[in-house]
């Protein structure tokens, strides 16, 4: 697959950067300039994607429980809670945000923000009524991942970072990072860390092989699986589905405008998932097609890129390139 005729397209869009790797191997990168190749730099929400694979790991190890357990396991607020439903809160409902809690992230009540402003996040969270029954909508909830931050640590008796760096990172060859805490010390599981590009792309692809690394199986293919299929509809207005901290969606040429379908050729689709981030920072998979997208951003006043520039600029492309492939391979 050639993607290099992204390369103009990408430039007027002034991303930090743009990596994408195929069959293992990197064929397009594009950074602003030197220093943006190797510098830490923010990855937001796409923190909550890396959580969710140190989640699978301490599953895999039976230092967590199963995704049916009750987070009460963890947290006795949930145990003696007055309203019962609390109770039934698991471990899944969790990972998928549907928990049930009243919460609106930013807007509305502002509950992210909120929590950010007191002394223990955690018991804000748990503070929080139900506003659903568990299990039954997604109301995005960056509170949900801090809660697991909390039990990974509670599990494994070591930091979040020590987890990572024995278990993810060090195998990985990630070695330069930094990552944020809480009042009490966890490191925060919905945001706040900071990584290269080039270490968002390993993370990606370790995904891309299904958990498996240098000949080591780093998280078991069947929870790579579990945690990236989707398992709830987006709330409004996010679009696609919602996993294990993992987005899912899909992208066909025919309803998006691929340049396929305006050369006459019949245009294809695929199904992808990606770890997103505040403000454009993206980790793409897609699996049929052995390809991993990692997009930074850093612009946040007019004149940004736009928000979704995996689905605005490179998913024609690459729909455009797989069209062609199948032709000539058909043909």
């Amino acid at each position: 697959m050639n993607l290099t005729t992204l390369l103009p397209v990408l430039e007027p869009l002034d991303l930090r950067s743009c990596l994408i790797s195929y069959r293992g191997k990197r064929i397009v990168e594009h950074y602003r300039n030197e220093r943006t190749e190797t510098e830490l730099a923010k990855i937001n929400s796409c923190t909550k994607s890396i959580l969710s694979a140190l989640i699978c790991i301490a599953m895999d190890k039976q230092l967590l429980p199963g995704p049916d357990e009750l987070a009460s396991t963890f947290f006795p607020q949930l145990a003696h809670a007055s309203d019962v439903r609390k109770r039934e809160i698991t471990i899944e409902q969790l990972l998928t945000m549907t928990a049930g809690l009243n919460w609106t992230e930013f807007g509305g009540q502002q509950s992210f923000p909120r929590m950010t402003r007191t002394g223990n996040w955690i018991d804000f969270v748990l503070e929080q009524p139900l506003a659903d029954l568990p299990g039954q909508r997604m109301e995005y909830n960056s509170g949900l991942s801090q809660m697991l931050a909390t039990m990974l640590v509670q599990a494994s008796g070591i930091s979040c970072a020590q987890f990572a760096d024995r278990w993810l990172f060090g195998p990985l060859g990630i070695t330069q990072y930094e990552w944020e805490q809480d009042p009490q010390g966890v490191h925060t599981g919905g945001f706040g860390m900071r990584m290269r590009p080039v270490d968002m792309l390993k993370f990606g692809e370790l995904y891309m092989y299904k958990g498996r690394w240098n000949q080591e199986q780093l998280i078991s293919a069947e929870l790579v699986a579990r945690s990236t299929a989707p398992a709830i509809d987006a709330e409004p207005p996010r679009r696609g589905r919602y996993g294990w901290h993992w987005w899912a969606d899909h992208y066909d040429g025919r309803q998006d405008g691929s340049e396929a379908e305006a050369n006459g050729q019949q245009p294809s689709s695929f199904h992808y998932v990606h770890a997103y981030g505040y403000g454009g920072q993206n980790i793409v998979i897609v699996p049929e097609l052995e390809l991993v997208v990692v997009i930074s951003n850093d612009r946040m006043k007019r004149g940004k890129a736009p928000f979704d520039v995996f689905r605005q600029f490179i998913a024609p492309v690459i729909a455009m390139q797989h069209t062609s492939a199948t032709m000539q391979r058909d043909g």
